[in-house]
């Protein structure tokens, strides 16, 4: 943000001009958000009745587009970076400064539980991390923007971002597109739900707030043969098994104790028998960190070790290791101004400053081209225990959209009337 942002938030107590303005603003976008929460609920069980996997929202970009088409004003452009939407509300003096929003939009691979009258009728597929929150507080804030688009000068982007859950992400699928090459925004602000949060509350945290993430891909090959004869054999698996403990000193002896970074091994897979030793084993992992010079030598130190392990058995260790999402970077300056204005929105005492988090976002592709906030929004059903996300039964409290949808305007607009 520009230095005119301080001294504007400096005025708003001296100026009782400005001070009005700003509550008059705020007044009537939490009316509006009142006013659309019903449809916003409409829009999140008709998208969690129908997940679709990351790389297959076709129908629920078309539902995306159905609701925009609806809307005065607005301008978009469907199938970018795959199944993608992005475009346009327009202040009144569009030629000025853009500020952008982003929703995913995709589900994951899992099995629904929740017996909700609205679960998902896509078998295998379930929106259990918010994503269809997500799109539908976009969709009410589109319509929200575009009811007070006398109300701020240039124009908001929304981007309806396609395969967050899936490599290699379309957040840069959609960059590369070229969504930015045309009109590139001052800021850009996504929300994620987050059931260790009450409802009601916010959470952000300035600078480095999301790991860097890649998978790895490890196929150990030895030779196999009768579980009586080891003596003619090369058993993978007790080399695959001595690559997974030594691999444990990555973090235990070789990060910066004062660097966060996580190695975890998810998939061993055999397929030999009682009386059979398989020819190979596959090893599926994880490593996530905040340091891209570490995480390069870490990749190394994952060959070298791999493969000097398997050696030592007389196997060999074939190692692939697929580049993932960068970590995620909170502009400090937008962040703490941010803070700023969800106090002024929501009340100071519902906007936390939260810890890092070693999950991972491809939202942090965007945020290595502009400035960005990432917020977490709170979802957690009062008296009621925590459903996590990524699980069967993981729901939110659908009260929390009509905040997120008044937040997100408000930032919005005062982002582009920042002179």
């Amino acid at each position: 943000m520009g230095p005119g942002f301080e001294s504007l938030r400096g005025h708003y107590f001296h100026s009782n001009v400005v001070v009005m303005k700003i509550t008059e603003i705020t007044e009537k976008i939490k009316e509006k958000a009142r006013q659309h929460f019903k449809d916003v609920v409409a829009f999140r069980r008709h998208l969690h009745q129908y997940p679709e996997l990351s790389k297959q929202e076709k129908a629920t970009s078309e539902y995306i587009c159905s609701i925009l088409d609806t809307i005065d004003g607005v301008e978009y452009k469907a199938n970018v970076g795959g199944y993608g939407v992005y475009g346009f509300v327009k202040g009144k003096n569009p030629n000025g400064k853009a500020v952008a929003l982003r929703a995913d939009m995709d589900a994951l691979p899992i099995k629904e539980c929740t017996n909700l009258p609205f679960a998902s009728r896509n078998e295998g597929a379930m929106h259990a991390c918010g994503h269809d929150a997500h799109t539908a507080i976009l969709l009410g804030t589109i319509k929200l923007l575009s009811e007070l688009r006398d109300s701020f000068d240039g124009q908001v982007m929304f981007i309806f971002q396609p395969s967050e859950e899936h490599y290699p992400g379309g957040a840069i699928t959609m960059l590369n597109d070229g969504i930015f090459k045309d009109i590139t925004p001052s800021a850009i602000f996504a929300l994620h739900t987050t059931p260790e949060l009450e409802c009601g509350k916010i959470g952000l945290k300035e600078g480095k707030y999301m790991a860097s993430t890649d998978e790895i891909y490890i196929e150990v090959r030895g030779k196999g043969g009768h579980g009586a004869t080891p003596d003619l054999n090369i058993d993978p698996i007790v080399a695959a098994s001595h690559v997974v403990i030594a691999l444990q000193t990555l973090v235990s002896r070789n990060a910066n104790p004062t660097l966060p970074t996580t190695f975890s091994v998810g998939t061993f897979i055999a397929n030999g028998r009682t009386n059979i030793i398989p020819s190979k084993v596959d090893l599926e992992c994880i490593i996530r960190t905040f340091d891209d010079n570490w995480r390069k030598e870490a990749h190394k130190l994952i060959h070298r070790i791999s493969e000097n392990t398997a050696k030592a058995f007389g196997a060999t260790a074939d190692v692939f290791i697929d580049h993932g999402y960068p970590y995620l970077y909170n502009n400090p300056k937008l962040t703490k101004a941010t803070r700023s204005l969800a106090q002024e929105y929501l009340g100071e005492e519902n906007v936390l400053d939260i810890d890092m988090r070693m999950t991972a976002e491809d939202f942090a592709y965007f945020a290595q081209r502009v400035p960005a906030c990432y917020l977490r929004l709170g979802t957690k059903k009062a008296n009621e225990a925590i459903t996590n996300l990524h699980t069967a039964n993981f729901d939110i409290d659908e009260k929390s959209m009509q905040d997120a949808i008044g937040l997100l305007s408000f930032l919005a607009i005062e982002n582009l009337n920042i002179k």
